[in-house]
């Protein structure tokens, strides 16, 4: 059986695709730092954050002997008018990692988050009257299958959706609804640890539900505590992830030992993606990083 390989992100280094004030590291010593931390591969980032000349990304990533396992592409799916240049965006990147080298990389479906205020201001605490009504699904559904399907055409590449808080997909019905809404073939799930708990999900109930869908996997925990307060403080997402909701791994909510016991269970071949949310500037994210590859070397993987 293959082993599980355990990459990081430049969303743990501050380097988000929001567009924000402060200025996150460059490539350069993402890269380098993601290595030096014990990870095997690491995601693209947004677009431009690393080259976006395929020879020259390739020969960055092996310079480190990273491999590169998705990229992050978020799409206002709710706008039908969106959804052309959604997959105009997906293809660019798609294009860019299979002439890298790396036609096993994913692309990672997202809502635009952090885009429509009601959203953003209460993540964590969605209703359903918040949601989406059926018209909305509809186009929002079509949308997700138009990329991923002009995606698998072009490059043969596979798509997964990652819900998100500050997105329309963020609770576990929300989830649910857009998975019933896409073809199974078409479009997997990229599921996320610490999105899912900070929606109002169980992560461990989640994994099961979901196993025979989950394509790719992201490890992220969720503080408890730091959820109350952005609850009772009324704050928005960013504030939220300002304030730590996304602590390392092992310090929150999730119980990643059995998450990991799942998955390996469940013949699971995949990259587990360690994302710890930080805004630009924000700690300290090389000994985050570290920390974190040693808590899941502690337990087993």
């Amino acid at each position: 059986m293959t082993p599980i390989k355990i990459a990081n992100a430049p969303c743990s280094w501050g380097a988000l695709e929001f567009n924000l004030e402060a200025e996150a590291p460059g490539y350069k010593q993402v890269i380098s730092e993601i290595r030096e931390t014990g990870y095997a591969g690491t995601e693209l980032g947004d677009w431009a954050f690393m080259p976006t000349d395929p020879g020259l990304l390739s020969k960055e990533l092996e310079s480190v002997n990273l491999d590169m396992v998705g990229a992050f592409v978020p799409v206002d799916f709710v706008n039908q008018e969106s959804h052309e240049d959604g997959m105009e965006r997906a293809l660019k990147v798609a294009g860019l990692m299979h002439a890298a080298g790396y036609p096993h990389a994913f692309i990672v479906l997202a809502d635009n988050n952090g885009s429509v205020e009601q959203r953003t201001q209460n993540a964590g605490r969605i209703l359903p009257q918040d949601g989406l009504n059926d018209d909305q699904w509809k186009v929002y559904a079509e949308g997700v299958e138009k990329v991923a399907r002009a995606v698998k055409e072009k490059y043969g590449m596979k798509s997964v959706f990652h819900h998100h808080c500050a997105g329309y997909v963020e609770t576990p019905q929300e989830m649910s609804e857009l998975l019933n809404r896409t073809d199974p073939e078409l479009v997997g799930l990229c599921f996320d640890t610490g999105h899912y708990t900070y929606g109002g999900g169980d992560a461990m109930a989640g994994l099961k539900l979901w196993r025979d869908r989950i394509w790719h996997v992201h490890f992220k925990d969720y503080s408890k505590a730091i959820g109350s307060s952005a609850q009772n403080e009324k704050w928005d997402y960013f504030e939220a992830v300002k304030n730590g909701v996304f602590c390392e791994l092992g310090k929150g909510q999730v119980d990643f030992s059995a998450a990991v016991q799942l998955l390996k269970d469940t013949n699971y071949q995949g990259w587990i993606v360690v994302e710890q949310d930080v805004l630009p500037g924000m700690g300290s994210p090389k000994n985050c990083a570290l920390n974190n590859r040693k808590y899941l070397t502690n337990i087993g993987i």
